[in-house]
């Protein structure tokens, strides 16, 4: 800001990735940041706290895959050391073991897709089924991320989108639906194809290294944001917690000029939500000027899904082969991961005993149940993988339930999902479910679009420096002039065929 000026003032709404990236540069830039989190800590869903008897729980592990580069950015310019090495993962069915994952960046590159065709260590899917998968390429390079690829693509189901393209009913069920309920944590029925092609492309087709992944070494709040928020409050921002935002004051049906807590008020010149689906529906629902938008009310239509986090505490050391592992086939709209949290977490490396995270996405039949009888079920769900673990006891346990916790993709969702400007000219959205064009996914994703509110926010308000946004790596160069020439033949055929065919 220059010498003199008055400040201008930006409240935050949430405290995740999106808001704390949003607060951080706009702090940066000299403007005068107040970040209001509903819950009693920053940092929302990801964070993790610890028990009252000073042991850390969280509300389900999140990985950290190769192409999240402003996330890994961030990292060093805090310089910490929050990560583990690059980890292999397993996927397990009540079968046993099913398909193994090295670390692709340590292995030869080979022109996507092959590599994870051929690198990926399947146990028992034939080779048959693997290449059914072939034909399904055209989607992926016909999907661009763009606007008129969202409209496409969205209204279908990925479960008709992997029918049509003929993958096979063994592919679909042992590979690609697994990756959808740990993915999309939903069943195939009930995600969108276009998100379902972004995903995929995103964590796993567009570059051999994709998919490797490293844990944090401890709880995301711990190790990430409790260092990156003491470097907010040092630029000056304010975090205040336990503010529930229950409205905005607008002036002239234009700007807002406030944002209401209860009997609190926070003046502004900007805003930003950075709040997951079902906290932007709660706040709307409190909100007479947020429903007077069209755009706000349509928010009703989004949906979110249960997630259940569970920790256990077992009596012994079990030998457990990969830290990651993901689970399929138990429950059919059910997915499920469990993690060695003595091989990630530097708490637990000495543990006398074995400490094990199982989250399960898509959850709702178990919400309702005991913590007695849910810890029952994940121990003999562990058996079933690893039977080292029937003759374990349990000496103490989490459970977490997480009811409308994150995002649901469903079909038809994409044009009720709000981009970063809204028709208010000085409230700007963030999130994860936020429609962004940079392509990336779930907690890099938020990190990005909170970046994007801000540079919203400094071209607004005219002062300050943008954010520097690193782009996804660049398509290969065959997937490249795939694109170049459907696109070619799509405009093409609108030029000289009639429109037939639904989008």
């Amino acid at each position: 800001m220059t010498e003199g000026s008055q400040q201008k003032r930006v409240v935050v709404v949430g405290a995740g990735w999106a808001g704390l990236g949003a607060t951080y540069h706009l702090a940066k830039q000299g403007y005068d940041v107040t970040l209001l989190e509903a819950g009693p800590y920053p940092g929302g869903l990801v964070a993790g706290w610890q028990t009252a008897a000073g042991k850390s729980v969280e509300a389900s592990i999140h990985g950290f895959w190769y192409p999240y580069r402003n996330i890994f950015a961030l990292i060093n310019e805090l310089e910490i050391n929050p990560f583990t090495t690059w980890t292999r993962s397993a996927q397990y069915s009540p079968a046993g073991l099913e398909v193994e994952s090295p670390i692709f960046q340590d292995l030869p590159r080979l022109p996507t897709p092959l590599g994870t065709f051929i690198y990926t260590q399947f146990q028992r899917l034939p080779l048959i089924d693997r290449l059914s998968a072939l034909p399904l390429l055209y989607a992926v390079v016909d999907f661009d991320n763009s606007d008129a690829a969202w409209r496409r693509y969205d209204f279908v189901t990925a479960r008709e989108l992997f029918k049509e393209f003929g993958v096979s009913a063994r592919l679909y069920k042992e590979a690609f639906e697994p990756m959808l309920l740990v993915g999309l944590f939903a069943p195939g029925e009930q995600c969108s194809a276009a998100a379902t092609i972004g995903m995929l492309y995103y964590f796993i087709l567009a570059h051999q290294p994709d998919f490797d992944v490293v844990w944090c070494r401890g709880t995301v709040g711990e190790k990430i944001f409790r260092p990156w928020v003491e470097r907010i409050e040092k630029t000056g921002a304010k975090l205040l917690s336990k503010r529930r935002v229950t409205d905005i004051i607008v002036e002239n049906n234009q700007k807002v000029t406030g944002v209401v807590c209860g009997d609190e008020v926070f003046d502004a010149d900007a805003v930003i939500f950075a709040v997951g689906v079902s906290g932007m529906k709660k706040i709307v629902s409190t909100s007479p000027n947020l429903q007077s938008r069209e755009e706000f009310r349509n928010l009703s239509n989004l949906g979110a899904i249960d997630v259940l986090a569970t920790r256990l505490w077992f009596d012994r050391k079990i030998e457990i082969p990969r830290p990651s592992n993901a689970c399929f086939g138990f429950d059919d709209t059910t997915g499920w991961t469990f993690f060695d949290l003595n091989a990630l977490h530097d708490e637990y490396r000495d543990e006398p005993g074995t400490v094990i995270e199982v989250d399960f996405y898509h959850a709702n039949q178990f919400l309702s149940l005991s913590d007695a009888e849910i810890v029952g079920i994940v121990q003999g769900y562990l058996a079933t993988c690893l039977p080292a673990f029937r003759e374990a006891k349990v000496i103490d346990s989490s459970v977490i339930r997480l009811p409308q916790a994150v995002t649901h993709f469903a079909p038809g969702s994409y044009r009720y999902m709000l981009p970063v400007k809204t028709s208010f000219k000085n409230v700007f959205m963030s999130g994860d479910w936020i429609v962004s064009r940079h392509g990336s996914w779930s907690q890099e994703k938020a990190f990005v679009t909170g970046l994007e509110a801000a540079n919203s926010v400094i071209s607004y308000l005219g002062e300050g420096k943008l954010a520097e946004i690193l782009a996804v790596e660049e398509d290969e160069v065959h997937i490249q002039a795939a694109r170049n020439l459907n696109q070619t033949v799509r405009d093409l055929g609108k030029s000289i065929l009639p429109e037939f065919w639904l989008p």
